[in-house]
């Protein structure tokens, strides 16, 4: 099937799991289609002029919130910021009525982040507006996924056959789920780095390959996305100390020697400078983290322009 011959039928997204690789694949083309939207001198479309965009963030984001924020201005869309903090919600309000009460409003989108996992699905079944989850507990963080991938398919030309290296804790990350969604749709063979109590329960149940040593794989790997070690959804320590995971996890100038010359560094950011990484890799030639940053708007703009195509075709 030809690209302009698909029709988007998805009101909302609440993961990759359940997308094929040919929607993934349309997801990331109308990316490409909106990229260009933010080289002109007025950074602006049409596209969602009239509609109304909640930021409905229950934790706390930086980027993710500033990329919808902004993915939404470009669409011409208003947007609302929701913080928990400032809402009813510390005064016991629950998630539905708070959605509700926006929807009374008028919105037409609702983009959420939540600590309990399967927040946006729960969501998605009880209020009109489209959902799109910006992550939810363990579960999956769907638009990162696919900014990865996007950023890869654009340096790369394709994920077909590449080795993808997912590095640190697994365990509670949700941006390791989408990534591993996502990529071995593409066509891509995703390899779990990490130690054993970082892995997530089950995991010979995903379409993965376990390493518990990087300097093992290093070398064969063509791209490596390096995850923040999440302390704060942590009970125990899962390693003895901070020094004994760099030495063993940590991607150094020195360890990147063992790398082939064109890897790809990722990081979905907050980066842990000194942990996970070394500033002179963060910041070094192989890097494209700020790339992943700005390939964000343009994913989150399609997803937004998808998820009113799918709502408008549902009515």
């Amino acid at each position: 099937m030809k690209k302009n011959q698909f029709i988007w039928k998805h009101k909302h997204l609440i993961g990759l799991r359940d997308l094929s690789s040919q929607e993934i694949e349309h997801i990331l083309d109308t990316a490409e289609g909106f990229e260009e939207i933010s080289t002109r001198s007025v950074k602006k479309a049409p596209t969602l002029r009239g509609k109304v965009v909640v930021n409905l963030f229950f934790e706390d984001s930086t980027r993710t919130r500033n990329s919808f924020s902004l993915a939404a201005n470009r669409l011409s869309a208003d947007v609302i910021e929701f913080t928990q903090k400032s809402s009813s919600v510390s005064k016991g309000e629950t998630l539905l009525d708070t959605a509700r009460n926006l929807e009374a409003m008028g919105i037409d989108i609702v983009v959420i982040r939540h600590s309990a996992g399967g927040a946006p699905k729960f969501l998605s079944r009880n209020i009109n507006a489209c959902v799109i989850n910006a992550g939810d507990g363990y579960c999956e963080h769907p638009t990162q996924g696919l900014l990865d991938a996007y950023t890869i398919r654009k340096i790369k030309g394709s994920l077909e056959g590449l080795k993808v290296g997912i590095v640190g804790d697994i365990a509670h990350s949700r941006v390791a789920r989408s990534n591993i969604y996502a990529l071995t749709k593409l066509g891509a063979e995703v390899i779990l780095v990490g130690p054993p109590t970082l892995m997530p329960a089950k995991v010979e149940k995903l379409p993965v390959k376990v390493s518990y040593s990087l300097d093992d794989c290093l070398g064969e790997l063509d791209v490596i996305n390096m995850l923040r070690i999440q302390f704060e959804r942590m009970g125990s320590n899962p390693f003895p100390s901070i020094k004994e995971y760099s030495h063993y996890f940590g991607l150094t100038v020195e360890r990147m020697k063992k790398a082939k010359p064109d890897i790809l560094v990722m990081h979905p950011g907050p980066i842990n400078r000194g942990l996970e990484i070394e500033s002179e890799v963060a910041d070094g030639p192989n890097s494209v983290i700020l790339q992943q940053v700005a390939n964000g708007l343009a994913v989150r703009m399609a997803v937004m322009f998808l998820v009113n195509q799918g709502a408008a075709i549902k009515k």
